[in-house]
This record gives C-alpha cells, structure tokens and sequence, in this order.
C-alpha cells in the first residue's frame, strides 16, 4: 500500500478586516463576537430596555432590535438613551426589511444597521423573470440608486452595516438569475459589497443563513473564496436561521455554525432559537469556548500579516480544504454503508442487563405482555455490550457489539459481532463472515500495524480521535484513506467524558444544562463531518448521560444533516418584535400534534416578514398575517388568508390530511 503522510491539521482562524461598531469592534484579531435579538415590539421602550439588560447579562456583546417601519427606526432613540442612562453601552443594531427610509433614520441612531438584499430596494413575489445583460445592470443601477444614500449616512456617521443574505429570501432577480443556489445567495451579497466599495465604504458584515445546514455550509464557503477571488475579506456573521426550539434547535445551530468554525470561518455568531432570546447567548458562548484557546499569541505572530488594497488583512488559507470531497463508501451485509443511511450505536456495557425494559431507552418498546418488541423510527442498529451478556432475547433486527474475546464465546449467534482493537484485527485467529467492526485513529494510519490490516469486505471502521483538534484529525481521516483507494464505512466515535460537562452552561443554571452541551458539542463534531458526506454511523461515548439522551441527540444530528430523517422538522423563527403570536407556545402546540408526520417539514413563522421566503425549505407553513389571523401555505403557496387562529392548526391538518401526508396516531 502507498504510504501518504501529512501533518493533522491545526485549527487557523480565517484572519478578516478590523470593522468598528461602536466600542466593540469585530473580525481580525478580536474575539468571536456574541449577539441576539429583542422579541418584544420595538415600540415598547421599557420592554426592549429591560430585555435588552438581560441578554448582556446572559453573554451577547451586540443586541439586534426590529425596524419594520419609521416608527420603530425613531424609537431607537428612546430605547438608547434608556440603555446609556442605566449603564448599558452595548451597540444596538437595527434590523430592516423592505423599507430603506427606516434604514436611514436608524443608521443616525445606531451602531450598526443589517439590510437583507433579497428585499432592500428589491422584491419577493417568487416571479420567474427573464433579463437581458442589458436589462440586469439597469436593475443594478436602480438598486444602486436606492441603495448609496443609506451607504453615505452609514460613513457619515460612522455606523457599521450587515449584508445579510437569506436563503429563503432571495429576490426575484437573483433567483431568475442564479436559482435558488448557494451561489444565488453569494451573489445576492457580493453585489451589494461591490455597491458598498464603489462608494469606499467598508464597515461591512457577511452573512448567509439558512435553515438547511448544508446549503448553509455551502454558501459561507462559496462567498469565501468569492471574496478572495476579489481581494474581499469581510468579517462573516454566522447563524442557522430558524433553527427551532429545544435540542433541534441547538443540534441544527451547532452542525451549521459549528461547521464553520472548525473551517476557521466567523467573527461573531447569533443562535437563533424559539426561546427567550437571553437563552441564545449561552448555547453560542458553549460553542466558542472550544476555540478561544486554540491560537496561541505565538501562532498569532508568526502570522505574515501585509497590507493589501482597501486597507484589508492578507488573506490567509485555513489549514484544509474548504470543500471537502465526500466520502465513497461500500455496502456491507447489506446493512451498513454504500447508499444505506448512517446507523447509530449505543453503549450500554456499563448497564444491568437482567430487564428487556432496558432497551426503551435505545428506541425498542419492550411489550410484557406480548413479550416482544415494537420498533420506533428512532431504534438504535447497534448496542455496544462490550463483556457484559444480556440475560435475555434480544429484538431480532438489533445487531450486538462485543468485545473480540467475548464474541469469540458466542460467534454462532445471529446478529452478534465483534469489535476489536486495530492489534487483536491484525493478530485474530477467527473473524466474523459478516461484520467486523475495528477501531482505529488517524494516527493509526502511520503504524506498521495498519500495513498488515487484512482488508476485505467485512471490514466497517469505528473511527476514534484523541486529539483536541478532533473533527479536523478525523476529517484528515477521510481524505487519507480514499487517496488510497479504501472505501471501508466509517462509524465516526466521538467520546465525552463526565468532566466535559462540569461548570454552568453559561449564564443558564439548569440541571439539564449536561445535556445540552453534549448537544453542542457532538452537534459539532459528528455534524461537521456528516454534512460534507462523511461517515455512515455515529457513536457518541458519554457515560454520564442518560441513555434515552444519547439517542435522542444521534438521531437529532442525523435529521439536521439531512442524512436520516426520522421525526418532522420544524423551521421555527426565533421571533422579534414584528411577530404577531406567542411562537414559543405555538411551536409546542403545533408540535404536539404533529411530532408523528416523519419527514415533513413545517414552518411555523411569526409575520410575514419571516413567512414564505424564510420557510422555503418547508411543505407547509403556518405564518402569522394579523391580530389572531393566520395565513396557511403549501410550499411557497397561499392555501388559506387569514384563518382565526383557534381554528388555523386544524385547517393546517386538514391540508395536510388532503395532500395524503397525514397518519392517525397508533392507540
């Protein structure tokens, strides 16, 4: 076999300009940045002010306020003085859809003011246009027109600026153009930015959200090297829109956001949740803490850091690829790998195993009276026993996990196999005919004893890292074997011991709050991978979390990534002052009726705003249209206009039920 050697990877922060807002200025060397957004109305003064109070204290550097109209733009004002007057100095940005005069008064109040292409001085009205080259400058240039007096405020008063493109809210002319594509939504940006430099201004944000990860994931790298390509590096604001509530909402926000901050992309990160927003601030600090202490002041000055046009930073590579090739891998037994979807493993070898119930937990509902087992959408493949035997029958489409020298005593029973260290492989006198499972590393690559690993098609890989740079050490996994030609599956490993957890989670004291980093954290690890088409089983190794958690979390990951669907997704808005119910308490609503529907997507949106364009990934959506009234889509069409909302979840029901999507509950 040919030997290919590389370094593992080392995380590099992608090194952006300097932008001021405020006092606390982001990109280059600067901390990643933390920030949210107010939910109640922006025309309530001491609301925003008391809200706002409580998201600084919960951990966010910069709070977000809705603009939807002169009014709110004016109020600004009263909301900031009340602020300084109490002592808070936090820079407030003003967010603005559709209405470029609101962005202008609040570009003289705030420090910061976010305009989304896809509606600023364009339309969403989802019409398939057709444009000559000719007839695509002239809307430029009107665009521009409408554009440049926000700009010259913006350097006139110093106010920073976020481009902040929407996937679900691209303009009629990009999506003609480009498609609803990532590039569409690098585009979208890239004009604006070429607006801005034109009228040398600079003060620029980045960011390209979805509620899809992987188009979320594609668009960032897509812009990267967009901006790079054009001399460009804008510091990048990073967040999955509509994320949702709950352990959805931060497994989706972790595999997006956290994606890219293992590529080395963001300077600040806003985790959009269907909570109170001061619960957002902690789930972002959890994700940056494991990057704060990765580049050391040496590694910073060993940087080669030159000017270059527009008083920019030097564009530095990150230390891999940005688009990773996804991983080929084979069938095995016809369970595992190839076109198959990932599995999930679970360890309970620390576990009693005198009781059946003890696989409730694993997703097998244990029926005593029947003395058998129903399966559920959320069913483990594997169970990790390890030396421990089970003293019971177990279900018959379950596949055991023990130790080789176990196995070894019970190799002729059905869906028994082994694991095995990379040393017992190479050295065992007996294998199983159908799977074996053999842990390795990255480093394990290097050895002699990998020289001598039989290679046949048996052979699933359960890959394990004990590097602090874990994701990256596994990535590097990946591409090293398919160079070589190997297309084993890969059971990506990731443990989390007890220590991993301890302290509060941030500002929350939850007792929960365990559970909701191991989220975050394997969201990261396992997600990151997973979305660039890497792995075909996850096992997350935490002892110290309950087993039904662990179950939970794998198949949650594997739904963000769209590589397993086995519950309905909800493309929940995180609410702010234009929403026009109760989204926390609507979401649950929605979702209690609905939790069965495996596959389907719902978006739950609290204005129009946030309606068809952000939910675009959805089958159905559910979007506030006024007080007590609720418009109902299928896809991006209108099925009913303002439905009363006592009555607007049964209409949704009844739709769905129509189309043929809907399943009645088993008693």
């Amino acid at each position: 076999m040919e030997r290919i050697t590389a370094e593992i990877p080392s995380y590099t922060r992608w090194l952006t300009r300097e932008v001021t807002i405020g006092d606390v200025p982001m990109g280059g060397h600067h901390p990643i940045r933390i920030q949210s957004m107010t939910t109640v109305d922006t025309m309530d003064t001491l609301g925003s002010v008391e809200q706002t109070i409580r998201m600084v204290q919960a951990g966010c550097e910069y709070v977000r306020l809705t603009a939807p109209s002169i009014k709110e733009a004016q109020n600004l004002a009263e909301i900031k003085k009340e602020l300084r007057k109490r002592g808070c100095e936090v820079p407030l940005v003003a967010d603005i859809h559709f209405t470029p005069n609101a962005a202008e008064i609040a570009a003289r109040i705030v420090e910061k003011v976010r305009i989304n292409p896809g509606n600023y001085a364009d339309k969403k009205k989802f019409d398939q246009l057709s444009y000559t080259e000719m007839e695509y400058q002239a809307e430029l240039e009107r665009i521009y027109q409408k554009f440049a007096p926000l700009v010259k405020i913006c350097k006139e008063y110093g106010t920073a600026m976020r481009i902040g493109t929407n996937h679900g809210s691209l303009s009629d002319r990009i999506m003609s153009h480009y498609g609803d594509t990532p590039e569409g939504m690098a585009e979208s940006a890239l004009e604006f930015i070429r607006m801005c430099e034109d009228l040398n201004y600079y003060n620029l944000v980045i960011s390209m959200k979805s509620s899809n990860p992987q188009v979320m994931v594609k668009a960032y790298r897509l812009l990267v090297e967009k901006m790079v390509a054009e001399g460009m590096n804008y510091p990048l604001h990073l967040g999955v829109t509509e994320a949702g509530d709950g352990e959805d909402g931060r497994i989706k926000s972790a595999v997006g956001i956290g994606t890219l901050l293992e590529d080395g992309l963001g300077d600040t990160v806003r985790v959009s949740l269907t909570e109170e927003p001061e619960f957002e601030a902690p789930v972002a600090i959890a994700l940056l803490k494991r990057y704060i202490n990765r580049n050391s002041a040496l590694d910073l000055e060993k940087r080669n850091v030159e000017a270059v046009a527009k008083d920019a930073y030097s564009l530095e590579p990150i230390s891999y690829s940005l688009k990773p090739t996804a991983y080929t891998s084979r069938e095995v037994n016809a369970f595992i790998g190839g076109s198959l979807v990932p599995r999930v493993v679970v360890d309970l070898s620390a576990k009693r195993l005198m009781d059946p119930a003890v696989l409730n937990d694993t997703g097998y509902r244990y029926d005593a009276l029947l003395d058998k087992y129903h399966m559920g959408e959320q069913s483990v493949d594997f169970i990790y026993f390890g030396d421990n035997l089970p003293s019971f029958t177990m279900p018959g489409n379950l596949k055991q996990l023990y130790n080789y020298a176990t196995w070894k005593t019970l190799a002729s029973k059905m869906n028994i196999h082994p694991l095995y260290t990379l040393a017992d492989y190479v050295e065992a006198d007996i294998r199983d005919p159908q799977l074996n499972l053999v842990k390795v590393s990255n480093r394990d690559l290097d050895g002699e004893l990998f020289n001598r690993l039989p290679i046949d098609k048996t052979l699933v890989f359960v890959l394990e890292t004990d590097q602090p740079n874990g994701m990256a050490d596994q990535r590097q996994f990946f591409g090293r074997i398919s160079d070589w030609g190997l297309d084993m599956p890969v059971i990506i490993r990731r443990s989390y011991p007890a220590c991993d957890f301890s302290g509060p989670f941030g500002n929350l004291m939850d007792p929960e709050e365990p559970i909701a980093k191991l989220q975050v954290y394997a969201g990261t690890d396992m997600g990151a991978l997973l979305v660039d088409g890497m792995g075909n089983g996850i096992w997350i190794d935490s002892p110290a979390t309950p087993t039904a958690q662990l179950v939970s979390a794998s198949f949650g990951i594997l739904q963000a990534t769209r590589s397993r669907i086995s519950k309905t997704e909800y493309i929940s808005c995180p609410s702010c002052g234009r929403t026009l119910f109760d989204l926390q308490e609507t979401t649950q609503m929605i979702r209690s009726r609905t939790n069965h529907l495996k596959g389907l997507k719902i978006g739950i949106m609290g204005c129009i705003v946030n309606g068809p364009g952000e939910m675009a990934d959805a089958d159905y959506g559910y979007v506030g249209a006024g007080q007590n009234k609720i418009t109902l889509y299928r896809g991006k069409e209108v099925v009913k206009r303002n439905v009363p909302t006592a009555s607007a979840l049964d209409e949704l029901i009844e739709i769905i039920r129509e189309d043929g999507h809907w399943v009645e509950l088993p008693e």
